[in-house]
């Protein structure tokens, strides 16, 4: 668990393009480091914080595409560059890497002070400190390279449990997953196709009319914005 500041990889305002929030204009802060090693992760260049990447947050606020760059910043500070920035979303999206690498409970009352809301987009494989508003969005983790485990406490803190799945066997590990494991009484189900292929979004679709689940399409990859 990281304890001194935040390792900020970019922060940049757009549209949330998937899962409860869809289409609500958010900030985006991804944070550095992630130690559970999806072999799909599409943004495997927050994995590791190495020093010779360091920036200032200047040089991070303006750069363009995916690197390993990253920043070292207070909460104070995040919320000091979403002013300078003039940035108007009030919905605040803390992602990573794994965000819950970090205690977020600072940055989350940080931006609540200012009326903004949070969520964070976790793996549950980490302790979740947030605070008690922020919207937890679980997409769980199984069995991947870094062999960490989600957490009950995790599931069980959960606002919003987003599965990636490609095939059936995924659906099968989320079940066997939650089977023992009392989740909050009105926590959002959702199925999201791991990559646009037909044959997994059918296969969410008729799982979520089935059980009466929510299917989360990453529309911001149909419309190529970040």
């Amino acid at each position: 668990m990281q304890s001194t500041g935040y390792k900020v990889n970019e922060m940049f305002e757009t549209i949330q393009g998937e899962g409860h929030f869809t289409g609500v204009p958010a900030v985006f802060i991804r944070l550095q480091i992630c130690q559970v090693g999806c072999s799909w992760c599409d943004t495997k260049q927050t994995w590791q914080a190495e020093a010779t990447d360091q920036r200032s947050f200047g040089e991070i606020i303006v750069k363009q595409g995916d690197s390993p760059t990253w920043t070292q910043a207070s909460a104070q500070e995040i919320v000091a560059m979403y002013q300078q920035q003039g940035y108007s979303a009030r919905h605040i999206v803390i992602t990573g890497g794994e965000p819950c690498e970090y205690d977020l409970s600072d940055l989350c009352h940080a931006f609540e002070a200012m009326g903004c809301v949070c969520q964070i987009e976790t793996s549950g494989t980490s302790e979740v400190r947030v605070s008690d508003a922020t919207w937890v969005t679980l997409s769980p983790k199984i069995a991947m390279k870094g062999k960490k485990q989600v957490l009950v406490s995790a599931l069980q803190r959960a606002d919003e449990i987003k599965h990636p799945v490609a095939t059936q066997h995924h659906i099968d590990q989320l079940d066997q997953l939650i089977s023992d494991i009392v989740l909050k009484p009105d926590v959002v189900m959702a199925l999201q196709p791991i990559s646009q292929k037909p044959r997994a979004t059918q296969l969410c679709i008729d799982t979520c009319i089935e059980r009466n689940w929510r299917l989360s399409v990453q529309t911001h990859k149909y419309l190529s914005i970040a």
